[in-house]
């Protein structure tokens, strides 16, 4: 029976949260675009909604860089 190496298994976790927080923050931008947000938020909640996703996004990019993150620095 094959075993999955633990740094492995964390990596596809890691990059899997990072893509549901840029899943997240697409929506909200959408949102925007479209004016739906005024929809379901105030002024207020939608622009903390907005930051709180950005956060994560940029969270998740430095707990879990892709490769092509690297080779933009490296440029």
């Amino acid at each position: 029976m094959a075993t999955r190496q633990y740094p492995y298994a964390m990596d596809r976790a890691s990059q899997k949260w990072r893509a549901l927080a840029e899943r997240r923050q697409a929506h909200f931008v959408e949102l925007y675009r479209s004016g739906r947000w005024k929809h379901y938020y105030t002024d207020e909640e939608f622009v903390a909604r907005m930051r709180e996703a950005m956060v994560a996004v940029n969270r998740w990019a430095q707990i879990a860089p892709r490769p092509e993150d690297f080779r933009q620095a490296a440029e």
